[in-house]
């Protein structure tokens, strides 16, 4: 499973990389989903835009395929070790990447981002960058 972190969603609304969004949207839905925090932060946006029912109009549809992963024990626990670990290692992430982190680890997912210089300190974190490119093989196609 992917999880898609915000930044690539917010380049989607925006209209950039359509060829990924594209390309995303031939695939099969279950293959993907999107952090509870990750809807969190993309409603702040709809909040702060200057139509805001507009804006969250564009997010729903845009989400509307995809499950949507809670922040539940099993990610509070990740994030406990994670923040721990970073900790002993002088290092920090900001706390919305932390929280994404924990929910992709706890869920063995692999994390699509654009921020990937954040994430990688997070040990055994599956991450990939999408700028322009095809969605990876192993993705079956939308049925």
């Amino acid at each position: 499973m992917y999880l898609i972190d915000s930044c690539v969603l917010v380049e989607f609304l925006r209209g950039r990389l359509p060829g990924t969004l594209e390309a995303l949207r031939s695939s099969d839905p279950k293959s993907f989903g999107v952090p509870a925090v990750v809807v969190g932060e993309l409603a702040y946006g709809t909040e702060r835009s200057g139509n805001p029912s507009k804006s969250r109009l564009a997010v729903e549809r845009l989400l509307a395929p995809y499950r949507v992963l809670p922040f539940d024990d099993r990610c509070a626990w990740t994030y406990g070790r994670i923040r721990q670990d970073l900790a002993g290692k002088g290092m920090v992430i900001g706390p919305n990447d932390l929280l994404i982190a924990a929910t992709a680890l706890a869920n063995g997912a692999t994390l699509v981002t654009r921020n990937v210089r954040e994430f990688k300190r997070v040990d055994g974190l599956r991450v990939e960058c999408w700028d322009e490119f095809e969605i990876p093989d192993d993705v079956p196609p939308q049925a």
